[in-house]
This record gives structure tokens, sequence and C-alpha cells, in this order.
């Protein structure tokens, strides 16, 4: 059974005492007074009694009118739900507090625990009821890429490709994990790069693909073939404001500066707390004849850095997928 922590049903039972001491005196409820009767399962809850209380926790939050009250149904349901392994109640009171309460640090700092058991309990599921499954094989790869085991990600991937080649995702995740490795070598950069170009053939709309064969590209000033990259990256997802900055460094660093403006202005419609995007639009707008549009977008670069930097033509690292 998958049940809160220790110590965290310590913090939750603290915050939710520590909430209202109406709840401590509500054990004899005004008859017809819903708000009474709320307190009074309040205690029930609190008490540890969480599934005499549950039900009745699940109605009165929606009837409810009072803030303090709502908050303090919610974290009790919160906390007796998950006792319970009800995710579905769980995620009941999670919605209303989330809503209601959008900023208050308790009902965040529950939802983030409630939310990784939760995750943690269906994954536990997934590994029980279909072991075997693509899906669960994914999640395990997942899990080693977290903790930086390459190797073992990548058996798991190929695994996966060995049960369902035309998968879509997976050639892109082998490259991208190829990439992270430590000192990865010219040889293993060609390998990532077959896997992009794989997963193209498979899934022609994976921009993140196209987005990272061509920073491979420009990384070999190969000029040419990085801008067709970005480029077809940017037809693909027109809000990949990162793809757009590839393009529009590309144009430039072929000496094509009318042709990079697009882009470029494009990229800080996107993006427009990216120095790296009024940087290079500067330049594009300077060496093609418009002084002032430069002069303008040099200040803001200079504004977003603090003057102290000049972030030159770097892009962000690839998006992930």
């Amino acid at each position: 059974m998958c049940r809160l922590q220790r110590p965290l049903l310590a913090v939750l039972l603290m915050v939710i005492a520590g909430l209202s001491s109406a709840g401590q005196s509500a054990s004899k409820p005004v008859a017809g007074d819903p708000s009474a009767t709320a307190r009074k399962f309040a205690a029930l809850a609190e008490s540890g009694h969480c599934s005499e209380a549950l039900p009745s926790l699940r109605t009165s939050i929606r009837q409810i009118s009072d803030k303090e009250l709502k908050r303090k149904l919610g974290l009790d349901g919160v906390h007796c739900a998950m006792t319970l392994n009800q995710a579905g109640s769980a995620l009941e009171f999670l919605q209303v507090l989330t809503r209601e309460f959008p900023h208050d640090p308790d009902v965040l700092y529950v939802a983030i625990h409630a939310y990784s058991d939760l995750s943690t309990l269906t994954s536990q599921e997934l590994a029980r009821s279909a072991p075997s499954s693509y899906q669960a094989r994914e999640l395990l790869a997942e899990s080693f890429e977290a903790q930086g085991k390459w190797d073992e990600a990548e058996k798991e991937y190929q695994g996966i490709l060995k049960q369902n080649p035309h998968l879509p995702g997976i050639h892109f995740r082998i490259g991208r994990l190829l990439l992270s490795k430590p000192n990865a070598g010219p040889a293993i950069e060609n390998d990532a790069k077959q896997e992009f170009e794989k997963e193209l053939q498979i899934d022609p709309a994976n921009a993140g693909a196209e987005y990272v064969l061509g920073e491979l590209a420009r990384q070999n000033q190969q000029w040419d073939d990085a801008a067709k990259h970005f480029s077809r990256a940017t037809k693909i997802d027109s809000q990949f404001g990162a793809a757009f900055l590839g393009l529009g460094v590309s144009l430039l660093s072929e000496k094509r500066y009318s042709d990079a403006i697009a882009p470029l202005e494009t990229a800080v419609k996107l993006e427009p707390r990216n120095p790296d995007a009024h940087y290079n639009l500067a330049t594009a707008y300077t060496r093609g004849g418009r002084k002032q549009d430069g002069e303008r977008e040099f200040a803001i670069h200079g504004d977003l850095v603090g003057n102290t930097a000049d972030s030159g033509t770097q892009t962000p690292p690839p998006q992930q997928q």
C-alpha cells in the first residue's frame, strides 16, 4: 500500500491542527447548520477516523462558502484520501484547493507531496499490472536517465524498439541520451545524429529532432544545413522560439543579414526576455542597414544582461519532447 511518508503525515496534522480552533469545539453541531456539520467531520478526520469522515468531507466542501473552513476541509480531505489510497478523492480535494487557494503555502506544500505520492502510486500500478509493456520500460528508462545511468537507459530504449520498431519518440530519446553522456566525442555525436534522422522517418513532425540536427550542424559551422533544419522546426512548431533564433543565427553566419531579420524578430516576440535573441536581432538590423533599430535592440540587450556581458550567438539547449 502506498501511503504518505510518516514525516509528511506529521506535518499535515500540524498544519491542519493550526488552521482553526473551531474544529476542536464542533463536536455538537447545530441541527441544519452545514458549517457546524462540516467542522464535526473535520474534527473526525483529524482524530484519525478517515473512513467515516471522507464521504462527508467530499460533500461539505462543495456546500461551504466560508473560505477558511473550505481550506480546512480540503487539507483534511487530501490527508484522508491519501491515507486511504483513494486517488480520485484526493484529486477532487486538490482541484478545489488549487483553484480557491492558488498561492497558499500550505496548500502548495500539501499538493506537491500528494501529486508526488500519486505519481509513485500510479507508476507502481503500471509496473505491477503491465511490467513488460513498453510504457513500463520507458518509465524505467526515464528513471535511469534521471540518475545519469546512460547505458542502462539506452538498453531499455533499445528493448522498446525491439518490441515496437516504429514507436514515435524513442529514437529521439536515444539521440538525446547519447548527447547527454559526459565527454561525448564525434563518434557518439554521429550516432546521435543518426537517431534523430531515424526519428524523423517515423515522425516527420518532431520539431525537437529537427532542432537538434540544426544545432549539431550549426556547431560544425554547416550553416546551410543548420538553416534548413531550423526552418523545418519553425514550420512544424510556430511557437518554437529557440528554433527561430537558431535559424536567424545561421543566416547571420552566412552574412544573409536581411534574411535573418524576420526569424529573429519572431524569436524576440516569442522570447522577449532572451538577451541572445535581442543581441542577434540588433546585429541583423545594424548590418542590414537599419542602424536605429539596431541601437534599440542593443539597448534592450544591455538592460537584460545588466550592461556587463555580451552573450554572442549562443542559443538555448535542445527542446525535450
